[in-house]
């Protein structure tokens, strides 16, 4: 039996370019491969290339301002470069992306169709019309071939997860992302066992909304992070959900081998009122429940990490000292802060007592000081511990660098340390914090 030639395109040179999350950055890598795979050439960034694909976030007008930049770069640069634009923003402002100019346009459900439709534009090239393609979210989770992990990393992203439902007041990702839907298990195990194979000692489970992931046969997370804990030494979560973690949800992760005793548990506000603004679930002794939850279960040393936005529309004085006096509180390891940033499509963007940028500007100092603060707090209480660290990379011939199980940063110094191997564990002995870093000798 004759068996068909895949198609190849051999003569196109390639740059892609990713912006957002770490889900984008997870869908680029498994775009990227499929295009190795089809006979497309990578390219670096000062070289010259056929195609410059751009895989947006849309997360706020900054965002799609970054993306209009990108786009317009890289036409100046090489006026014949076919550009694509694919991502979050056509996904949610279809209009929006196709003023940008780009010739190939894609949103976040069909991204595996990109190969074709080059081909199909580079065959009508000179008509002059742009691609298009951004269909409807699917009801199940989209299979992309060619998410394959890649040799000599030392920790790898696994997406299992796609879309959410909260429909949180400041958020323009259910429009990007659509409706939850969860990657089968049996295809999150073989990925893990893949990555395992490949090298990698710690998998990072993630998602738009990973606490959604839920299966057709009632999986839940915690099952996922049983398959996958059988495959490597460490499994990480990236962010979680405080309303949907159940006690029942949290004790079954207690059982899991290996899950790393930290918790990236988006928070937003510790003000009540700001909450209830925001369509968040749940309240600020609500989150402070989840936390205590936690520490029970996985002991008083788990690290707590979060996002939280100041400015709010509407947010008082009163209640952002409410917000700042709750994260002092909970005693975070570290703080994403983001000033409130308008997106049109929100409900947000429509709520009256917008707050003025310089107020918003000194609350987002005001929060950093005390994440900062925080942070050094952590770093301190990890002297005389003993931490578990993945070694990442090499500093110095005498130094290496790598992240313990509760992701404290740590500088390993040992006059063998040229013997040490990068992705090896070690159990590090931490002596002093230096310069934002736990410093430790093995």
């Amino acid at each position: 039996m004759k068996i068909a030639q895949r198609k190849r395109y051999n003569f196109m040179h390639f740059i892609l370019t990713t912006l957002g999350c770490k889900v984008n950055q997870y869908e680029s890598s498994g775009l990227y491969s499929e295009l190795l795979r089809l006979g497309f050439k990578p390219v670096s960034g000062d070289k010259t290339a056929d195609i410059f694909i751009l895989n947006s976030c849309t997360v706020t007008e900054n965002s799609d301002k970054k993306t209009r930049r990108l786009i317009n770069a890289a036409k100046t640069k090489n006026p014949n470069v076919i550009t694509v634009l694919t991502g979050c923003l056509p996904q949610a402002f279809p209009e929006a992306a196709r003023v940008l100019g780009a010739d190939i346009i894609c949103g976040t459900s069909n991204r595996k169709e990109l190969p074709e439709m080059i081909n199909e534009f580079v065959k009508r090239r000179n008509i002059g019309e742009t691609v298009e393609r951004i269909m409807p979210h699917p009801l199940e989770y989209e299979d992309f071939p060619g998410f394959k992990p890649i040799g000599g990393r030392t920790r790898a992203f696994i997406k299992i997860q796609d879309g959410c439902d909260c429909n949180c007041a400041y958020c323009i990702v259910p429009a990007a992302r659509g409706s939850p839907r969860s990657r089968p298990i049996h295809d999150v195990e073989a990925e893990a066992r893949a990555a395992a194979k490949a090298g990698y000692k710690e998998i990072v489970l993630t998602g738009i909304n990973l606490t959604r992931y839920k299966t057709s046969s009632s999986f839940t997370l915690s099952d996922a992070v049983q398959v996958v804990s059988k495959h490597v030494q460490r499994v990480r979560l990236s962010s979680v959900e405080p309303d949907l973690l159940s006690d029942n949800l949290l004790e079954a992760l207690a059982l899991a081998a290996g899950l790393a005793p930290h918790f990236h548990l988006s928070l937003q506000s510790g003000s009540d009122g700001v909450l209830a603004r925001m369509c968040r679930n749940y309240t600020a002794d609500d989150y402070y429940a989840r936390i205590e939850k936690i520490r029970s279960l996985f002991g008083e040393d788990c690290a707590f990490t979060t996002d939280m936005i100041v400015g709010f529309p509407g947010e008082t004085e009163q209640e952002f000292k409410e917000s700042l006096d709750f994260a002092y509180k909970i005693g975070f390891s570290k703080i994403h802060v983001f000033p409130f940033s308008m997106r049109q499509g929100t409900s947000a963007a429509l709520m009256e007592n917008q707050i003025p940028e310089k107020i918003k500007l000194e609350r987002r100092d005001s929060l950093m000081q005390a994440a900062a603060q925080m942070r050094q707090d952590f770093l301190t209480a990890q002297i005389g511990k003993t931490l578990s660290v993945l070694v990442e990379k090499r500093t110095t011939p005498n130094e290496v660098f790598g992240h313990a199980e509760n992701y404290a940063p740590v500088k390993i110094i040992s006059k063998t340390a040229d013997s040490v191997n990068r992705n090896e564990i070690l159990n590090v002995k931490i002596t002093e914090t230096r310069d934002g870093f736990c410093v430790g000798k093995y």
